[in-house]
């Protein structure tokens, strides 16, 4: 059920963010993700906080991510990993142009 879970959020052109409300970074991440403007219908925010297979979602985000931290980062179908790993796409300049590729921007 968590497979199936995280599996129906995952698109080659769209963001997701896996998080928790209480996740200071996941907010960072949606924050820095919001800035972007990305398409209408290209970005989603699950929070995992209000969702009772949680802890499997978790442990399915560590089998196919190796990390079961928050936020899990995913742009197309691919995790770029946390919110560390995003903001330094951002500075690179790199991410607007992945986005770009996915066609979210």
């Amino acid at each position: 059920m968590a497979q199936q879970f995280v599996n129906s959020k995952l698109k080659a052109d769209k963001v997701v963010v896996f998080g928790k409300s209480s996740c200071p970074y996941c907010h960072d991440a949606v924050k820095l993700l919001e800035g972007l403007h990305l398409k209408p219908g290209h970005f989603e925010y699950v929070d995992l906080t209000t969702r009772s297979d949680m802890s499997a979602i978790q442990d399915y985000l560590l089998e196919i991510t190796g990390a079961r931290t928050v936020p899990r980062v995913f742009i197309g179908e691919k995790c770029i990993g946390g919110f560390t790993d995003l903001d330094t796409l951002y500075r690179s300049g790199e991410l607007k142009s992945i986005l770009q590729k996915i066609g979210a921007l």
